[in-house]
């Protein structure tokens, strides 16, 4: 399988210059009207009708700096944060989970230095932490000695982005995602709609005030299902969603045909997370976060590297264009835990895919044929 770092090498002469490298063709503008500013894409407009919708188009998670499924030493995580802000990444999101609390001091030891009009910052609730009884996790070796606590309470949300912006040291946070309220949750499982009823009295009425109080500027769902989303937009007023694994290169069609128009007509937008499924797309052998990769899986990404290599191409550059193309995602998260994964995230998001790619993709049904794609 073609490294990305081989594809990029052919481009720049060091990770160093991969961000603003002259040699980079600028990426096709996605569906979505979008201007650009630097080398990253922007929307338009910060608003889809009356929902908020962030300006900039592509941005960091932070589950790699919090030492997902290995330890990121914090020299590392400060480092991808720095290349991050250097090659024009303004959107930041992180959540109490994340780490245990980690994502959040380690992006907030960077954030709490830059200008916070310069940047824009999201984060979750829905866990709160308490000392002590730290999780065994596949997910967090090695976390810090703190466990969760579900809560999706008013009080527990407005806990929650208190103890969020003491982490993260800054005065505010933009948008706001109910985190994991959704059956992929294994400690909720089919118990998933009791913490949603829960949720539907407390935690949505009460970010709904906080929007309207003007302390946040958004608030939706971050999960890994599609279910709980299309259920939301029935019983409440979200602006944004942060669907994660469920629109990308090798799963696409329910988030194309139901989340999506679903999202168009009440003018909500979408954060893309997980566009490479937790790093299947970019040849590790794991799928989203426990996911289970059977062969058909493997097959259908042997077959897409195979023809982005025949292009010219590399199979991370096609996923994360591919994340951003329809007209409801606001924006793309991609993880680093490291300065040059971000710099070539970056520098992905710069090259032109030849036309040509996309429509073999779609002759050979790899990709829905009503999938939009970049222009």
């Amino acid at each position: 399988m073609t490294t990305r770092r081989q594809f990029l090498s052919t481009l720049a002469s060091s990770a160093g210059v991969l961000a603003t490298s002259p040699a980079f063709t600028h990426a096709a503008q996605a569906a979505a009207p979008a201007v650009r500013a630097g080398t990253l894409p922007r929307n338009a407009s910060e608003t889809t009708g009356r929902h908020y919708r962030p300006r900039h188009r592509f941005g960091l998670g932070g589950v790699p700096l919090a030492g997902a499924f290995k330890p990121t030493p914090n020299a590392d995580a400060q480092g991808a944060l720095a290349a991050a802000w250097a090659g024009g990444v303004r959107y930041f999101d992180t959540s109490p989970w994340y780490g245990i609390g980690r994502s959040e001091r380690r992006m907030g030891q960077f954030l709490s230095e830059q200008k916070r009009d310069e940047y824009i910052l999201s984060t979750k609730v829905g866990r709160l932490l308490k000392a002590g009884n730290p999780p065994d996790s596949k997910v967090w070796p090695e976390p810090p000695p703190f466990h969760r606590v579900y809560d999706y309470t008013a009080d527990g949300v407005r806990r929650s982005i208190e103890d969020s912006l003491q982490r993260l040291g800054v005065e505010r946070i933009d948008m706001v995602f109910i985190h994991d309220l959704s059956p992929d949750n294994r400690d909720m499982g089919e118990r998933w709609t009791e913490y949603f009823d829960i949720a539907l009295k407390g935690a949505m009425p009460e970010l709904i005030r906080m929007r309207e109080e003007g302390l946040i500027k958004a608030w939706g769902l971050g999960v890994n299902a599609i279910e709980p989303a299309l259920r939301i937009l029935k019983e409440s007023d979200p602006d944004i969603f942060l669907s994660a694994t469920q629109y990308t290169l090798v799963r696409h069609e329910d988030s194309l045909n139901r989340l999506q128009p679903a999202c168009a007509e009440r003018g909500v937008s979408i954060v893309v997370g997980s566009p490479l499924n937790v790093g299947f797309l970019a040849g590790v052998e794991r799928i989203d976060y426990l996911g289970t990769i059977t062969d058909d899986l493997r097959n259908r990404r042997a077959r897409l590297d195979a023809i982005a290599r025949r292009h010219g191409i590399d199979l991370r550059t096609a996923a994360l264009q591919f994340a951003s193309a329809p007209q409801t995602v606001s924006a793309v998260l991609v993880g680093a835990r490291t300065a040059r994964q971000i710099q070539e995230d970056i520098a992905s998001m710069q090259v032109k895919i030849p036309a040509d790619f996309w429509a073999e993709l779609k002759k050979e049904k790899l990709i829905a044929e009503h999938a939009p794609v970049p222009a």
